[in-house]
């Protein structure tokens, strides 16, 4: 069986308790939610062509750039709704972030790597191994407002692995200041550490648990630790964005979104297996972008995304 669709059982298992309490959950959108979608909040289908996306992230124009893993792919979907290859081979990349100067920070998966891809598609290796041992995986990342990187690096068995590789001691959050040549961890005691975001102002950091099924908040301190764990939500999430009234949203069974105190407002059914990761584009940024499965999809929003 392909390390994907074991990977997407595996997911949907986490989320079988869910299911058996489907008849007591509340609307799929609530009053202060429906105030969040510009029409229709059905996710609209963009292109079924893919093996599995994942890792989207938008650039200073609102070009969404995202991950077709397994084909080993970064594609682009302009602000004029083109799609085309920006990247081939592409360090079968996972989660990326854009830094400020315009570079994509991509999760490399193929050797356990974290890459700054030039707008031109020159790679630059920032993070090789950590205390000279080989990371998991990492598997999203998020660029600080300081220039650091925040990276998630669990554990995930993948079959194109030439050889196999130990599981690991630990999956760690990790973050690398400006400048540095090696990251610290920075949060150690979550079982699965996946998506995770930040706040414009540097402030905050969200991180899902996604084998623990809950999704944390922390602050952030001066030299880039985590501090006053929090829980936010009990569900875990793949990948996860905020709009511009801090809203959370997150994702796998379709996308939930909650508000910044923790109010489920609205949750989308979305048509495929598992829905990875999301983000906000277009050149206003209301457009919401979804990469689901083999798919990607958008939705039309009244409030704005971040970058």
């Amino acid at each position: 069986m392909c390390q994907y669709i074991k990977k997407l059982i595996f997911r949907v298992a986490l989320a079988l308790p869910l299911a058996a309490e489907a008849q007591t959950m509340p609307a799929p959108i609530s009053e202060a939610g429906r105030v969040l979608f510009a029409g229709s909040p059905t996710p609209q289908l963009v292109a079924r062509q893919f093996a599995f996306t994942e890792g989207p992230a938008v650039d200073r124009h609102g070009n969404v750039f995202f991950t077709d893993q397994p084909n080993d792919k970064i594609w682009k979907y302009s602000t004029d709704g083109r799609l085309s290859v920006f990247l081939s081979p592409a360090g079968r990349s996972n989660g990326l972030y854009f830094d400020k100067q315009g570079n994509l920070i991509a999760c490399a998966d193929a050797d356990n790597q974290l890459w700054s891809i030039s707008p031109d598609g020159k790679t630059k290796v920032l993070v090789d191994k950590v205390a000279g041992q080989r990371l998991n995986g990492p598997n999203d990342v998020w660029v600080s407002s300081k220039g650091g990187l925040y990276f998630t690096d669990p554990y995930y068995k993948r079959d194109y692995w030439t050889a196999p590789r130990a599981a690991p001691s630990g999956q760690y959050v990790y973050y690398l200041a400006a400048g540095s040549p090696q990251p610290v961890a920075v949060e150690t005691t979550l079982r699965k550490p996946n998506g995770l975001i930040g706040t414009p102002d540097g402030r905050t950091l969200y991180v899902a648990d996604i084998e623990g099924n809950k999704t944390y908040r922390y602050r952030l301190g001066a030299t880039g630790e985590l501090l006053d764990k929090q829980l936010f939500v009990e569900q875990g999430s793949d990948g996860m964005t905020l709009d511009e009234r801090g809203n959370v949203y997150l994702t796998g069974q379709g996308v939930t979104i909650y508000s910044p105190a923790g109010e489920r407002l609205a949750h989308l059914d979305v048509p495929a297996a598992w829905t990875a990761n999301i983000c906000f584009g277009g050149r206003d940024m209301r457009t919401l972008f979804i990469t689901a499965s083999e798919a990607v999809f958008t939705v039309p929003m009244r409030v704005r995304g971040i970058r």
